[in-house]
């Protein structure tokens, strides 16, 4: 039997993976198998640069943490090699950087994952994963406010170009008239 301060330990973990599981907006759960030191420093560099938190953990330890944090349904991938990816910032960062790791490593694989404290199916988690970054979708949402702003700016510098709103207002004048006795023509025929 485990000496006391091995279970308190334990006790230790579980409530810091249970918190951490219950703070975090989405987490994965990896199987790592085969993944060599090289491979798994780059994609630790790209996880913390990203602001997901890698952690290699137990599964027994996990499956407790689980029914603490209310995401029993995570509990029957916790098998083999296990590591746990959360972001407390941002909902596709861990899904977009573990997918994409998944497809150049045959043995390293998604097990399964959460988004706002409920599990969530693998084509949710692949769905997520195709989400381009947070700070290209702001830039394609200011983008699309700044377009009718451009679009106006354009139309007053036309304006400024051909003289100003009186000289754009005789030119157009001037334009409409042949066409008009165009159309009058041929009905006075």
């Amino acid at each position: 039997m485990p000496s006391q301060s091995v279970l308190e330990q334990k006790k230790a973990i579980v409530a810091e993976l249970s918190e951490r599981l219950k703070n975090s907006i989405t987490g994965l759960v990896v199987c790592f198998e085969g993944i060599n030191t090289e491979d798994d420093t780059k994609l630790r560099k790209e996880l913390r640069e990203n602001d997901v938190k890698y952690t290699v953990v137990k599964n027994t330890l996990l499956s407790r943490a689980c029914d603490d944090a209310g995401l029993e349904e995570l509990k029957p991938v916790l098998e083999g090699t296990t590591a746990l990816a959360t972001s407390d910032s941002e909902y596709a960062a861990a899904a977009r950087i573990l997918c994409n790791y998944a497809k150049d490593h045959d043995n390293f694989k998604v097990k399964s994952g959460y988004l706002d404290g409920a599990v969530v199916d693998m084509d949710t988690i692949t769905a997520l994963s195709k989400l381009p970054t947070r700070e290209v979708l702001l830039a394609n949402v200011l983008g699309a406010f700044q377009a009718p702003i451009a679009a106006f700016a354009r139309v007053i510098q036309a304006v400024v170009d051909e003289g100003g709103f009186d000289a754009c207002l005789e030119k157009k004048a001037a334009e409409a008239a042949p066409a008009e006795e165009a159309a009058e023509a041929p009905a006075a025929e």
